[in-house]
């Protein structure tokens, strides 16, 4: 009587621990989902995986610490993910018109608005609920660009990154508590520290700032996110021309050297590349898709061979454009030709159609059809 009493006890505690796990999630089977590179390839638990990916930057503009709407979320992931789709590009914050990061005019970041954190807890939790994979952007030249109306907070981004002590002050009062709060959740996969900065440097609305100044705020930041958490560090810039250092171009400025040059710290580099594409582009630099991430044109796009590279941006519509020998390209093609020649994933703009570029009816073709013919690298 007493072991049948002891077996029923033991299966009680095995039963609240069986849903214990089931509600909170196995700490060993969550860190195995996290993505890491193995010989310049994504890989999850010791497999491959292919990021069949796509941008949905922000339902509502500022989402986080603004109108942040977890249902919508919840719902546009889900059908991300039954379409195939495994890993997101999101804005977390836009250009900080919602006041979400605390920035004084001198430049220095003082912290955060609290909604911005609640959001933030609420979006992270559903992405991880969906299965998809985040690359969080943390900033855009948007911060630095005077709009009709002048925004007034453009000059204090300029400022911000005009000292290495207030870059400092966003690195320690605003990255670091972000890696810090979320950096258990695997599907913080990776963190994009700008969206194209290149326009921060080339145009007068950006303020016309000197890569010195952008590649000061890469390197500190790259370093503290490596020395706080296991996330990989990217940026995703325009085009490659400051983002090769093949003849023709003006330099990578976001390569190891001129990193470390900028901040002498071994951890201040980048995990992988993720360059942006768009029309315009093709005609001065080739399709991507169709070429080798490395080495010279024609037959690559003049990416540095250390690091693994994915496009992530382009049309969601498609490459076929104004760039001679595109007129058969679809998304699909776009799609496995990247696969096909190296590109560790693609990620088009937009999956909700935010502008011209294309949306969910234009990119779920491809993303599905990746799955049905490579589905060990899209969930494995």
């Amino acid at each position: 009587m007493k072991a049948q009493k002891k077996l029923l006890v033991t299966l009680a505690i095995w039963s609240c621990l069986t849903v214990f796990a089931s509600v909170a999630g196995n700490p060993a089977e969550i860190g195995n989902k996290r993505i890491t590179i193995v010989n310049k390839e994504f890989t999850v638990n010791g497999k491959r995986i292919w990021i069949n990916g796509t941008n949905t930057p922000w339902n509502k503009w500022n989402d986080f610490g603004g109108a942040y709407d977890d249902s919508w979320w919840d719902n546009h992931f889900k059908a991300l993910h039954d379409n195939g789709v495994n890993a997101v590009r999101v804005w977390i914050n836009c250009n900080n018109d919602n006041g979400a990061i605390l920035i004084d005019d001198n430049g220095f970041v003082s912290g955060t608005a609290e909604k911005h954190w609640k959001d933030l807890d609420l979006f992270f939790a559903t992405a991880q609920r969906n299965g998809i994979y985040i690359m969080a952007t943390l900033l855009s030249f948007d911060h630095f660009k005077n709009a009709k109306n002048q925004r007034p907070d453009a000059q204090k981004w300029r400022n911000m990154i005009a000292d290495s002590k207030t870059i400092d002050s966003f690195v320690e009062n605003y990255v670091v508590p972000f890696v810090n709060r979320y950096k258990n959740n695997p599907y913080l996969w990776s963190i994009d520290m700008c969206n194209e900065p290149d326009w921060v440097f080339e145009n007068e609305e950006c303020g016309k700032l000197p890569w010195e100044q952008i590649s000061n705020l890469f390197a500190r930041e790259a370093a503290a996110i490596h020395e706080n958490s296991d996330i990989l560090v990217t940026v995703g810039m325009s085009f490659p021309k400051y983002h090769s250092d093949d003849e023709g171009n003006s330099g990578n400025k976001v390569s190891d050297a001129f990193l470390q040059k900028l901040y002498p710290n071994p951890k201040a580099h980048l995990d992988f590349w993720s360059p942006h594409y768009y029309d315009w582009v093709g005609p001065h630099y080739g399709v991507p898709f169709y070429v080798n991430p490395y080495g010279a044109k024609p037959g690559g796009w003049g990416l540095d061979d250390s690091k693994p590279a994915l496009i992530g941006e382009c049309m969601a519509k498609g490459s076929k454009g104004k760039t001679a020998g595109t007129e058969n390209n679809t998304l699909i093609t776009d799609y496995e030709n990247a696969y096909l020649n190296g590109w560790q994933g693609v990620m088009p703009w937009t999956s909700n159609a935010v502008d011209r570029c294309g949306g969910f009816d234009d990119l779920v073709p491809a993303t599905k059809y990746m799955l049905e013919k490579y589905p060990a690298l899209i969930f494995p």
